[in-house]
């Protein structure tokens, strides 16, 4: 099964208890099967929104890594944050 692995970057602005806070992190992710062929060929530097889940990079370890199930580009004017 082909698998892609890839560092995704997050930025975003939330807000906490009524205060703004800027939230950034990266995080190992991959993309297996059909996925991993069309994740393949995005440019790098992209801004895309992903569909996945996060899982134990193994059995005995305890990072985790995103497993992508689908992707597009980002509408970048629209505002992303549901509050949640």
């Amino acid at each position: 099964m082909p698998i892609v692995n890839a560092l995704l970057q997050h930025s975003s602005q939330q807000m906490e208890a009524g205060i703004a806070r800027l939230t950034e992190f990266e995080i190992a992710a991959l993309a297996a099967g059909e996925i991993s062929g069309r994740f393949s060929q995005v440019p790098l530097g992209g801004i895309y929104e992903f569909t996945g889940f996060l899982a134990k990079k193994s059995r005995n370890s305890s990072r985790l890594v995103f497993h992508i199930i689908d992707f597009r580009p980002a509408n970048v004017g629209q505002h992303l944050d549901t509050g949640a």
